[in-house]
């Protein structure tokens, strides 16, 4: 390591991480999700620079301990910057320009509880257990409360509300869905949109859909859909959800208007 460098005093090194990152002209000149990805490229790209260095200088000549120390800190420091952003250091919340998620209509007190991360996984049997899986009319209600509710800045990608939904549909449907894009949330995404649901109607599929069976049904599940983004505004959408009957549990099995 150059002299220069082994001559620095820890003050200096902690200057060092509170400097943040100078991004390029042409990073800041992206906007919204594309300037985001284009700043996280740019972390990575220099934190791979920076780790290269301190290799290049560690072979060319042998480091103290101290100094040794001293890298660590620096490089646990630029994780700290990529992981919060420069502003976690002066307190400013970073976080101040998202749009705020109205809450959406309370489930009742036998309903699930969705779960927080945005993986779609299937559903464990103890929040199987803790559903009302028995009546169907409840199951596809729940599956599109709980699916058409996003938060693009918080969920990041679509599949947060697959994961969300996955306890009331069966695994296949939950991969299917996690492997497929969405543009209902990509055109959220491009509004600068949060989604809630106000409310939901499940009525029977009628004619134009195979009849009911013990072990098989379909209902036409319409969703009041309310939209606060770059504008205010509620839409209807409506899904034609299949359910099955697998041990007296009932479960959305294939959707249709997704």
């Amino acid at each position: 390591m150059a002299k220069d460098d082994q001559s620095r005093t820890p003050q200096e090194f902690r200057d060092l991480l509170k400097a943040g990152y100078d991004y390029p002209e042409e990073v800041d000149a992206e906007r919204g999700r594309s300037r985001r990805r284009a700043r996280r490229a740019y972390r990575r790209a220099a934190r791979a620079q920076t780790a290269q260095w301190i290799a290049d200088e560690r072979r060319r000549e042998p480091i103290s301990a101290r100094v040794a120390l001293l890298v660590v800190a620096v490089l646990l420091g630029i994780g700290v910057l990529a992981r919060f952003g420069p502003d976690w250091l002066t307190g400013q919340d970073a976080g101040a320009d998202r749009v705020a998620a109205a809450p959406s209509a309370a489930p009742s007190a036998a309903d699930d509880k969705p779960p927080a991360s945005g993986a779609a996984s299937p559903p464990s049997a103890t929040s199987s257990r803790a559903a009302d899986l028995a009546d169907p009319d409840v199951v596809a209600e729940q599956f599109a409360r709980h699916y058409l509710t996003r938060n693009p800045p918080e969920d990041q990608d679509h599949t947060a509300a697959v994961g969300r939904a996955a306890t009331w549909a069966t695994p296949p449907l939950v991969e299917n869905l996690s492997q497929n894009d969405d543009p209902a949330f990509e055109r959220l995404v491009s509004r600068g949109g949060v989604s809630t649901v106000s409310t939901v109607t499940v009525k029977p599929a009628g004619q134009q859909l195979p009849p009911d069976n013990p072990l098989r049904v379909w209902r036409t599940v319409t969703a009041k859909v309310d939209v606060v983004g770059y504008t205010t505004y509620s839409e209807t959408t409506v899904l034609q959800c299949e359910l099955t009957n697998v041990d007296g549990a009932w479960r959305v099995a294939r959707v249709l208007g997704v």
